[in-house]
């Protein structure tokens, strides 16, 4: 599907969040993803993958996730000064700052026209991933894609602990996370915590591992699998289809 883009502006606390928005140029209603960057913001990568999310027949709404100490419309630099800012960012924001974008972001969903009744899911990437994660915390959310999630075993998201392993038995969505066996944030202990955690809450969960590091599905750096995105990608599609519904993606012409 061909897309739309445009920029929307929630004041959450007194300062203002800017979402990017993505949308199928053709009329209707469709299902409705909160889709979270990565410590970098709204960089070429992640807009790459919000536009390609929304051609599949999605309206997708991307958060600054550190509106709250950067000016709007920051992109961070992923290099190692950027490294720095983004996660002294990261740091600084409290979770309860997290948690009330997430409610803010998902009431714009739930009342945008071009949303479809009960149709709400979210999808991030490293904090990000967390951060759909804990999104998911909210009931109206129906399915979760939580790629290379960060801090979940180990509690650190903000400036202070986050209880979202504690609280994963109060997700009812369906999730899936995406792992690379590579991915130095997200250890294997790390890995075997979450999934032990989501076993014992009876949280309906896919897990997936591919043969990579942390951020490979970010198209601009030396961690950048083709070949494990392109599965990965293939995987979320798949799965969000089946958790709203929607007709599957089209085969390639032989």
């Amino acid at each position: 599907m061909q897309i739309k883009r445009r920029e929307v502006g929630l004041t959450v606390d007194d300062s203002l969040m800017r979402l990017y928005v993505a949308a199928p140029v053709v009329p209707g209603q469709y299902p409705g993803i909160l889709f979270y960057s990565d410590i970098y913001q709204l960089g070429g990568p992640i807009l790459r993958l919000v536009d390609r999310l929304a051609g599949y027949g999605y309206v997708v709404v991307a958060p600054e996730i550190f509106h709250r100490l950067e000016p709007i419309g920051t992109v961070i630099e992923p290099n190692d000064l950027g490294r720095l800012r983004g996660n002294d960012a990261a740091g600084r924001t409290e979770v309860a700052h997290y948690d009330a974008d997430a409610a803010a972001a998902l009431s714009w969903l739930q009342t945008a026209d071009a949303v479809a009744p009960g149709q709400i899911g979210t999808l991030g990437f490293c904090i990000g991933g967390h951060l759909a994660c804990r999104a998911a915390l909210h009931p109206v959310v129906k399915a979760a894609v939580c790629c290379y999630p960060t801090g979940i075993h180990s509690g650190r998201l903000g400036r202070d602990r986050a209880d979202t392993l504690e609280r994963l038995g109060e997700i009812t969505a369906r999730l899936l996370l995406i792992f690379g066996d590579q991915d130095p944030h997200v250890p294997p202990e790390g890995r075997d915590t979450m999934l032990s955690a989501l076993g014992s809450a009876g949280v309906d969960h896919k897990t997936l591992i591919y043969p990579a590091n942390h951020t490979f599905m970010r198209d601009d750096g030396y961690r950048y699998d083709p070949a494990a995105t392109d599965a990965a990608w293939g995987e979320v599609i798949a799965f969000l289809a089946r958790g709203f519904g929607t007709a599957a993606p089209p085969l390639p012409l032989a």
